[in-house]
């Protein structure tokens, strides 16, 4: 088992070097640049558009625009906000948080661009249903002769999208703060039955199809967004003088090292980048699966939607987390892993009560997240094997929430890690061969959203 866990650790670290980094970062620099910044300077319109001004039922697609968001935000603003900045702060030192920064801030042009061509070239699966995502933008976009790219893709993201992550933490959270303390051993068999707990309620919402999933979602992310900045906002005014001083420690320990690369700077940067990747999934592909069953016939205005998502996710929600854990100093504890060092940071700044409050918040953030990891699982199934044999997936992606729960975090880690290195590739390859289109539609449409506005004004 320590040689295959060693295995899966060396080969994601691998992955994760020098050349991902430049496809991921890199290509967010470029995005970003060759829009001319337009994701920024329209950010007013993209709530607009999330607030359902523009929706219209009679338009292709599953779910509204809100609800996309809400899958996506579902998926993203999940245990990677909570434990997952715990792991990159005890990985690469606080000065990863900035870097997850710089991810997310390009991040939002990638968005623009991947969820933009998930709607512009939506494909049909065997069923005759519409569908996105980077395997259909491949196929539709680029050609039939780039299927074995998209097959690529959809088998990465057969790993990708296991449950096995968020399993794992809410059960180490419930072991930690619900049974050890009231005299119940955390042992495999408690795990293994938190496990069996988690698949039943599990099971319930996701053999419902992405309708129940994106309804679901769509009532329980505000209230796992907000009863979280409530929360860490406590812990941060009540201990508002260390504040600054952690914003310091970030930048300060962010361009820490003295080679840029493969040194300790190098360290930090691929650690920030691969929990970014994590906790807003831009580049990864997954979003796009999401945002291409939105009800909608202008690609540009769910791209729109969707950029918002790393700005809520990892600009704000991983930022909150960082900071609860830093003016704490939780993060020193050499002997804590994961979302225990985010609850030790809860339970000291609100004794008696903080390590409840994130356990409900956890609760809410590992369940949408569960239920919207399957809907991408069922996409990457259905592409491969066929619309008909989706289910199957249900039932394997189920069974590896048991395993989850009692499979060592290092090697889960590292395993997701390495299959979200893979889907990228594809994901971001296709984004910049078929960027000239978005620029063009992006072109066109705000050409004609300015015109509209104009006749508005002079009607007035």
């Amino acid at each position: 088992m320590k040689i295959f866990e060693d295995l899966i650790v060396n080969f994601s670290n691998w992955l994760w070097g020098l050349p991902l980094l430049i496809l991921l970062l890199g290509g967010g620099v470029f995005f970003l640049f060759y829009s001319n910044f337009i994701p920024f300077k329209y950010f007013s319109h993209a709530v607009n558009v999330l607030r359902g001004k523009y929706d219209d039922p009679s338009d292709p697609g599953q779910i509204n625009h809100y609800e996309a968001l809400s899958t996506a935000l579902a998926a993203t603003v999940g245990m990677g906000n909570i434990s997952g900045v715990a792991v990159a702060i005890t990985t690469g030192g606080p000065g990863a948080i900035f870097w997850m920064w710089v991810s997310a801030f390009f991040g939002i042009a990638t968005k623009f661009f991947t969820c933009t061509l998930s709607v512009m070239y939506r494909g049909k699966d065997t069923a005759g249903e519409i569908q996105g995502g980077p395997m259909y933008v491949i196929v539709e976009g680029l050609g039939k002769k780039w299927k074995p790219l998209a097959l690529f893709f959809s088998t990465a993201g057969l790993i990708g999208m296991l449950p096995i992550f968020q399993a794992n933490q809410f059960t180490q959270i419930i072991r930690d703060v619900v049974l050890i303390p009231n005299g119940i051993a955390g042992t495999d068999q408690t795990n293994f039955i938190t496990g069996i707990i988690i698949t039943i309620i599990v099971s319930s919402v996701i053999f419902g199809g992405i309708k129940r999933i994106g309804k679901v979602a769509g009532k329980m992310v505000p209230l796992m967004v907000v009863l979280y900045f409530v929360s860490v906002g406590y812990i941060i005014l009540v201990n508002y003088t260390s504040i600054i001083p952690s914003f310091e420690q970030i930048f300060a320990d962010a361009f820490s090292g003295n080679a840029v690369l493969g040194g300790a700077l190098g360290a930090i940067i691929i650690a920030g980048a691969r929990r970014a990747a994590f906790s807003n999934e831009a580049g990864i592909g997954t979003a796009p699966m999401a945002h291409g069953a939105a009800k909608t016939n202008e690609p540009i205005r769910e791209g729109l939607v969707a950029m918002l998502g790393p700005a809520i996710d990892t600009l704000v929600v991983c930022t909150l987390t960082a900071l609860a854990i830093l003016i704490t100093g939780t993060w020193q504890n050499t002997t804590d892993s994961g979302v225990t060092i985010t609850v030790n940071a809860f339970n000291q700044a609100i004794p008696g009560f903080g390590m409840y409050i994130l356990v409900a918040c956890v609760t809410i953030f590992a369940m949408t997240s569960l239920f919207s990891y399957s809907y991408y699982g069922t996409k990457c199934f259905s592409f491969i094997a066929g619309a008909k044999n989706k289910r199957y997936f249900n039932y394997f992606y189920v069974a590896t929430i048991v395993f989850g729960a009692v499979a060592s975090l290092k090697a889960i880690i590292s395993l997701i890690d390495a299959a979200y290195a893979l889907m990228s590739i594809p994901t971001m390859v296709s984004a910049i061969l078929l960027a000239p289109k978005v620029k063009r539609a992006a072109k066109k449409y705000f050409s004609k959203l300015e015109a509209e506005e104009s006749e508005i004004k002079v009607s007035a």
